[in-house]
């Protein structure tokens, strides 16, 4: 199926916040507070992961070869929680919380971009 440039970043864009959304669901302390906060959320989150989470994925390189790239998630999780500082209706409470939503948002993002795109 073939999808114009902008209706397959759109269509990207919602199924991030979807994403988003089966992360908040399942990892306590992650919460969304709607489908909108999502949509901004994810936003925020592609941008600060294409700025910050760039500078410090590279900064962080040599500690994420030796966990064999285990550290980007930590990396990952720093970002969520700026992320959360600045979004209304997006919250994460704890460090766990944004950890294991990086992990689960991750893998919710790869297997939702899979099916659905």
């Amino acid at each position: 199926m073939y999808l114009n440039p902008g209706m397959g970043t759109f269509l990207h864009w919602c199924v991030s916040a979807l994403a988003l959304l089966v992360t908040a669901y399942v990892v306590p302390g992650f919460e969304v507070g709607s489908f909108v906060a999502a949509l901004i959320a994810a936003a925020v989150y592609a941008f600060a992961n294409m700025t910050v989470g760039l500078v410090l994925k590279v900064l962080t390189l040599p500690l994420s070869i030796v966990t064999f790239g285990l550290f980007f998630f930590v990396v990952d999780a720093i970002v969520l929680k700026m992320c959360a500082a600045v979004v209304p209706k997006f919250s994460i409470k704890s460090w766990w919380s944004a950890f294991f939503g990086a992990l689960l948002l991750s893998l919710s993002n790869s297997i939702l971009h899979y099916y659905l795109i």
